[in-house]
């Protein structure tokens, strides 16, 4: 077999390959016994017809394409692997040629891997908000907690930040009611403003029974960017009950007996919260600061099929109505040509990080043990809510095992790179990176080298 490859651009090349006839003995006779099993000769048993009486019953032209079909990926794999070559996407493939008993050519057009130089991380610095865990925070995150247990009860006092109201509202333009700006019965936290432009001010200081007017620009529907006279009237006046913060409290609230146990433990997990925010913040600088060195072409092909996977999904869960998402774009006030833009460019990200990550990879070629790999799936499958064997076999009837492989393996290369780096926060302070990516030692004997996670999945429960 010969190959060739012609550049095309720094993303996209085109692959020649070259088969003679006497490589293609395998092939040959495979095409032979199937086509063989497919007919009936009189005088034959099903698949024992000689070769020289199927030529002459059918011609040479079913046995060359099934010899072609059959050879195509194996070749084409071949001539990849002979090359080097990383591809990406599938490729778009032509036979140019077919001469019986001579030579099968072919041409492979493919999205490839551009080279990518990895910056070196000893010379990234990166700076990080503080890790801060105050008595702020703690009782904040205790606040929290009491909300959860928190009765709403009627007032007749006038309204407040943070009070809530049940109301009716009611939008006009130029005296016509607009159904999808007017609601009744509906419950209102005062300061929230999420809900319409200047109701927040209109309703403070309102009592039950009581009612105001303000204009709004309406945000969507027919009279979008109109302004609209609004009618607010109060039902109900009610304000949040928070339980006293006592030892009665954490006995209900949690396995503790006492609030100053509470207190601690809720200490511990702020902390904790703060130091994986802080991890975070460390991976998304030093990753954007590497991203900012690093200069290389993106695949089209790849992003385009990015873009439509997104654009795919998103219609899948409307039904494929193309009106519902018009609807859905102008009631957050966008418009389908930002839409797309903004499809591409976070398609763009996404690639773009992908494929640094890879290379950044294939420099630190870490290793995945069975352990990593399985946490990763169960952590996965959790959060789809689904079953872990569950969420397995649909990897495999859509071919998506080995992404799992290469996200444990992304991850893991990025954090012995940021082991590397310089760290400190907004206050000056020093910040090790290893505290929250340092490398950890596996056995050799316990790592994966891209095995059937199914297998993985398997190994682990037995």
């Amino acid at each position: 077999m010969k190959t060739s490859v012609d550049k095309l651009s720094d993303t996209r090349v085109k692959l020649n390959v070259s088969v003679p006839f006497d490589e293609l003995g395998k092939e040959i006779d495979q095409a032979y016994k199937a086509i063989a099993q497919q007919v009936n000769i009189p005088g034959f048993r099903r698949g024992k017809a000689p070769r020289q009486l199927i030529d002459a019953r059918f011609g040479r032209g079913p046995i060359l394409e099934q010899v072609v079909n059959d050879m195509l990926p194996t070749r084409y794999e071949q001539a990849l692997a002979e090359n080097e070559l990383n591809p990406l996407g599938q490729p778009e493939i032509e036979v140019t040629k077919i001469e019986d008993n001579d030579v099968v050519e072919f041409t492979a057009e493919i999205d490839v891997r551009p080279e990518i130089e990895v910056p070196d991380f000893t010379q990234i610095s990166v700076t990080v908000p503080e890790l801060k865990v105050d008595d702020e925070a703690v009782d904040a995150e205790l606040d929290t907690l009491r909300e959860r247990f928190g009765e709403l009860k009627d007032t007749k006092r006038k309204l407040k930040t943070d009070d809530y109201a049940i109301i009716d509202l009611e939008a006009t333009v130029d005296g016509e009611k607009l159904d999808e700006a007017s609601a009744e019965g509906l419950t209102y936290r005062v300061g929230a403003d999420d809900l319409m432009d200047g109701l927040d001010k209109a309703i403070k200081g309102l009592k039950t029974g009581e009612d105001a007017e303000f204009t709004s620009e309406i945000q969507y529907g027919d009279h979008k960017g109109e302004e609209a006279t609004v009618k607010v009237t109060v039902q109900q006046t009610k304000e949040r009950k928070l339980p006293e913060l006592d030892d009665d409290f954490a006995q209900l609230a949690s396995e503790f007996d006492t609030v100053e146990e509470l207190r601690n433990s809720t200490r511990e997990q702020v902390e904790e919260n703060a130091k994986a925010q802080q991890a975070a913040d460390i991976r998304d600088e030093v990753l954007k600061a590497a991203l900012a060195q690093t200069e290389f072409a993106l695949p089209e092909s790849v992003v385009d099929e990015q873009v439509h996977n997104q654009l795919h999904q998103l219609l899948g869960q409307m039904a494929h109505d193309e009106n519902a998402l018009a609807q859905l774009l102008e009631a957050q006030g966008t418009t389908r040509e930002e839409f797309d833009k903004q499809s591409r460019e976070q398609a763009e990200e996404s690639v773009r990080t992908q494929l640094f990550l890879d290379a950044v990879a294939e420099k630190e070629e870490p290793e995945v043990s069975q352990q990593e790999l399985t946490d990763h799936i169960l952590f996965t499958a959790q959060s789809y809510g689904m079953d872990p064997n569950q969420f397995v076999a649909q990897l495999q009837q859509s071919g998506q095992i080995a992404n799992l492989f290469s996200d444990v393996r992304r991850g893991k290369a990025l954090a012995i790179a940021i082991s590397r780096t310089q760290v400190e926060d907004e206050a000056g302070n020093k910040v090790d990176p290893n505290e929250y990516f340092g490398e950890i030692e596996e056995d050799a004997d316990d790592v994966v080298e891209g095995r059937d996670t199914a297998e993985v999945v398997e190994a682990d429960e037995n």
